[in-house]
């Protein structure tokens, strides 16, 4: 149960981040390419050193669980299931993203149907992120924490994206519906726990995905945007937590 208060307590911090994200980047704008820079390095970090292993370990045990399953299934196949799933994540926000550019054409944003799809999909991100959250935390704390951060940065940049596409119709009352998504990952995560390796490995990759396409699209700063110091501090820093939690968590495993 104590998983569960200690994702409550990070949903309600997300919460907070959508409330007040616009403001929150507004005042650490002044820091200008420091700021991008680091959260690029530190995205790039956990993209390499967690998102990628973890789901070649995910593909694995779907693989493993699989096979007894459908005998019919080749190996080869069941082998990159997860990473069919992740591609199919990375498309889905793709198209998102480029319906939402071509609707902006010749107008200051972009119509209240693709301002739907939009809100809807980034409720359902921060939904995903929060719901496997109780999970990492009974398998092991240091590498939940450090999930927990991540995502922490990505779900501020992610708002961001959408405050730049949505300046006028993303208020205060809209912005509840991103709260009401991450706070639904935490019920869901309640009252229908990811009991199924195959679910949770399945929304993980999907997740990721989509996590891949918008730190390579949004959060890595173009070179005449970004500062290297900063980049390479957030990448080392956050690079040497990661590696850190992987042994630590080996170590108690073993």
């Amino acid at each position: 149960m104590g998983g569960h208060w200690a994702t409550l307590a990070f949903a309600l911090g997300l919460a907070v981040v959508h409330i007040f994200a616009a403001r929150i980047y507004r005042r650490l704008s002044v820091a200008g390419p420091a700021v991008t820079s680091f959260g690029g390095g530190t995205a790039a970090a956990y993209v390499f050193l967690y998102l990628l292993p973890h789901l070649a370990e995910g593909n694995r045990a779907v693989a493993d669980l699989l096979k007894p399953e459908i005998r019919a299934l080749p190996s080869v196949a069941a082998g990159f299931l997860l990473f069919l799933v992740a591609l199919v994540g990375f498309f889905s926000y793709y198209v998102l993203e480029r319906v939402t550019h071509r609707s902006q054409q010749g107008r200051p944003e972009a119509g209240r149907v693709v301002f739907g799809f939009q809100l809807a999909f980034f409720a359902l991100y921060s939904g995903l992120v929060t719901y496997p959250l109780a999970t990492k935390l009974r398998v092991a704390l240091l590498p939940a924490l450090l999930f927990a951060v991540a995502m922490g940065l990505h779900i501020f940049a992610t708002d961001h994206v959408l405050s730049r596409h949505f300046p006028v119709r993303l208020t205060i009352r809209w912005r509840l519906v991103l709260v009401a998504g991450t706070l639904g990952g935490w019920l869901a995560a309640v009252f229908a726990a990811p009991t199924s390796t195959l679910l949770f490995n399945i929304l993980t990759a999907f997740l990721g995905g989509g996590i891949m396409l918008n730190i390579f699209h949004e959060e890595l700063p173009p070179a005449r945007l970004s500062n290297f110091i900063w980049f390479s501090i957030g990448l080392g820093a956050y690079g040497m937590l990661i590696t850190i939690a992987t042994f630590a968590a080996r170590l108690g495993a073993a």
